[in-house]
C-alpha cells in the first residue's frame, strides 16, 4: 500500500490549499453574514446566493480548480479516488469550499451516477449543466412514513404507464432543494417487476423540478438552522409523469446504480470529516493557549491536554482507514471495499463529534455561536452518522462479511449450535 498522492495528484493538492487560504478563507465569513440577512429562516422560496460565491466559482473555474471529483480526463481532473481524497480533506477544512469547486454534494454523486449510467440524452441535458457549475440537483430517497434504514421498505413509487413513467410518493431530507439554482431531481422510487429479485424492485428517475406535481412541502432544520442558501427538504410527488427516457440506466436498476453512487462519496464525505476535524482541532489548540483561567492556559486545565492527544490519535487513525478504502477502491473496485468504506462511515463522522465537542468545550459560549464554524462541524458529523446509512447498518455490513470468513452462512446466522 503507498498512500502518497501522485504528480498530478500533488499539484492540484497544492494549489486547492492556496486557494482556500487566499481566496476563501478573507471572505466566509462575510459569505455566511449575506446568508443570514437574505436567507430568512424556512422560507426557502426567498433565499438568494450571494455574488460571492459566483465571483469565487469563477477564479476556481479558471484555475482548472473544478470538477476535480470526477475521474474523467475530459469533464472532469481524472484523478484517482486516494488523490481526490487528500483534496477533499482540504475542503472540509471550509464550509464553502466544496461548493466553490463544485465538489459540493449531492451534486458530485448525481453528476456520478450520470457520468457512469446517464444516456447521451440525459448528460447532454443535465450533467453538462451539471459540470459547468449552471444549475444544481437534488437526490431523493430517504421517505418519512419507513425506516429507510432498509431502503427496501421504500413506498415512493415509479410505474410505466403508457409509455410514461407516473411517480407518486413523498421523500425528505432532499438536500439541496432550497437552493434556487436546483433544476432537477434523481427519484428512487418502487418498480414492482414479479420476475426480478428484491435488489432489481426500485429505479432512479430524472425529475426536472417544475414537473407539474412536484411540491416542496416544507424545509427541514438540523439542530434549528435551515443550511441556506442550500437546505434539506420534504417534497411531495402527486401524479408526476415524465418521459420513459428518463429511467437512469433503465427500470429496476436503482441500488446497483446507488451502490456506485455511495461508495466514492462515502469516500468524499469521509476525508471532509477529517479535515473539517483538523481545523477543529487546530481552534482547540489556539484558543486554550491564548485564553487563561486559574492562573493557567485553558489547555493546561482539566485534562485538556490528554484530550488533544487522543483528538491527534483519533483523526490520524481515521484518515488512515480512509486512504485505505480510497487505495481498495481504486485498485480493486468499490465491491471489494465494502467493509472498508462501511468502516469509515462510522468512523469518521464519530471522530468529528468527538473532536467538535471538546472544541466546543474549550470555547465556552462562543462555541455555541455563529462566531466559530463549530456547531455547523457538529451538525454535519451527527447528520452523517445517519445520512448513507446510519452507523447501526455499516456495522451489521461489517458484521456479515466477517462472520462469513469465518464459513459461517446467512442462513446459519443466528441459529443455535450453528456451524461451519
Amino acid at each position: 500500500m503507498y498512500f502518497e498522492s501522485s504528480t498530478k495528484g500533488r499539484n492540484y493538492f497544492t494549489r486547492v490549499v492556496a486557494f482556500i487560504k487566499e481566496e476563501i478563507e478573507p471572505v466566509e465569513a462575510a459569505y455566511w453574514a449575506e446568508v443570514a440577512a437574505n436567507c430568512p429562516g424556512g422560507a426557502w422560496s426567498q433565499w438568494k446566493v450571494p455574488h460571492i460565491l459566483e465571483d469565487l466559482k469563477a477564479k476556481a473555474r479558471s484555475q482548472g480548480l473544478w470538477n476535480m471529483f470526477l475521474p474523467d480526463e475530459t469533464l472532469g481532473a481524472g484523478l484517482p479516488i486516494q488523490d481526490y481524497a487528500l483534496i477533499a480533506e482540504q475542503m472540509g477544512r471550509s464550509l464553502l469550499a466544496p461548493t466553490v469547486f463544485n465538489c459540493n454534494a449531492p451534486d458530485t454523486g448525481n453528476m456520478e451516477v450520470l457520468w457512469r449510467y446517464g444516456s447521451d440524452e440525459q448528460k447532454l441535458r443535465w450533467l453538462m449543466p451539471l459540470l459547468a457549475g449552471e444549475i444544481r440537483s437534488v437526490f431523493c430517497m430517504t421517505e418519512p412514513q419507513v425506516a429507510s434504514s432498509d431502503a427496501t421498505n421504500m413506498q415512493a413509487t415509479a410505474i410505466v404507464e403508457d409509455g410514461q413513467v407516473v411517480l407518486n410518493g413523498r421523500k425528505w431530507w432532499a438536500s439541496g432543494i432550497g437552493d434556487p439554482n436546483a433544476k432537477v431531481v434523481i427519484f428512487m422510487a418502487h418498480t414492482p417487476d414479479a420476475s426480478k429479485d428484491r435488489h432489481h424492485q426500485h429505479s432512479m428517475v430524472l425529475v426536472p423540478l417544475d414537473t407539474p406535481g412536484v411540491k416542496i412541502e416544507r424545509m427541514l432544520p438540523v439542530f434549528g438552522e435551515y443550511d441556506a442558501p442550500h437546505g434539506h427538504g420534504e417534497i411531495s410527488f402527486t401524479n408526476v409523469h415524465v418521459p420513459i427516457d428518463n429511467f437512469i440506466g433503465g427500470p429496476g436498476m436503482g441500488f446497483e446504480i446507488a451502490q456506485g453512487r455511495l461508495g466514492p462519496g462515502r469516500i468524499h464525505h469521509c476525508m471532509r470529516c477529517i479535515g473539517a476535524a483538523e481545523k477543529a482541532l487546530e481552534m482547540t489548540i489556539d484558543r486554550g493557549m491564548q485564553r487563561s483561567a486559574f492562573g493557567k492556559p485553558l489547555l493546561s486545565l482539566g485534562g485538556n491536554r490528554e484530550r488533544v492527544a487522543d483528538a491527534r490519535i483519533a483523526i490520524d487513525q481515521a484518515r488512515l482507514l480512509t486512504l485505505y478504502a480510497a487505495w481498495k477502491m481504486d485498485k480493486l473496485g468499490t465491491f471489494a471495499a465494502m467493509t472498508e468504506i462501511s468502516a469509515i462511515k462510522v468512523v469518521a463522522p464519530n471522530v468529528l463529534q468527538q473532536v467538535v465537542d471538546m472544541a466546543i468545550q474549550l470555547h465556552g459560549g462562543a462555541g455555541l455561536s455563529h462566531d466559530a464554524p463549530l456547531t455547523a462541524f457538529f451538525a454535519q458529523a451527527r447528520s452523517l452518522r445517519l445520512a448513507d446509512g446510519p452507523d447501526e447498518v455499516h456495522k451489521g455490513v461489517i458484521a456479515k462479511v466477517e462472520i462469513a470468513k469465518r464459513g459461517f452462512s446467512k442462513s446459519s446466522a443466528g441459529v443455535k449450535g450453528a456451524s461451519k
